[in-house]
């Protein structure tokens, strides 16, 4: 079973004075309808931080595969692509594997955690959006927690992680159902 839950916040709602763990949200307003930043952006919070943070990308982009290269070179630890956004998993966890980082795969709550499973022993973290991707301040979701369960009962030693509305009222629910 787990050994304990890690609580990451997005970069958008981080104390930025206190940076150990990123999870950076990079939108490119095709997948989800709303734009943040790249890879330029990443490099020079990777120059400002140094290699102590870990970087993990939420890559909620079309085409995710044309920036596995670039987010490697700007120092990305992990690269979390969304299982909606590629017609080829296999390789894209390849290249993302061949480019030195972790591979995260995230789902949104319209997919079926199922539709995870076949790569679950290939990845490193499974995330399930608890929010419809793209938009932060959403309320979120709880009727996505049994994904995360469902996840750790089949999958005990994958990393697990929820995003989208987690927050002082519902963190608690989180990791109730990943931890168990």
């Amino acid at each position: 079973m787990a050994s304990g839950c890690k609580t990451g916040l997005s970069i958008l709602n981080s104390d930025l004075a206190n940076l150990g763990y990123l999870h950076l949200d990079v939108m490119d307003g095709h997948l989800v309808p709303n734009i943040t930043f790249g890879h330029p952006v990443v490099e020079s919070l990777r120059k400002q931080l140094g290699k102590d943070p870990f970087f993990d990308m939420d890559m909620m982009v079309s085409r995710p595969e044309q920036w596995v290269k670039p987010m490697a070179v700007a120092g990305v630890n992990q690269y979390t692509f969304h299982l909606e956004a590629t017609e080829n998993p296999r390789a894209l966890i390849k290249g993302i594997r061949e480019n030195g980082m972790k591979v995260g795969l995230a789902i949104k709550p319209g997919t079926t955690v199922e539709y995870l499973a076949p790569w679950a022993n290939q990845i490193d973290m499974a995330l399930v959006m608890t929010v419809e991707p793209g938009f932060r301040g959403q309320k979120f979701m709880e009727d996505m927690m049994p994904k995360g369960h469902w996840l750790r009962t089949q999958f005990p030693s994958l990393d697990i992680e929820v995003d989208g509305g987690v927050g002082p009222d519902t963190i608690h629910k989180c990791a109730a159902q990943v931890t168990q």
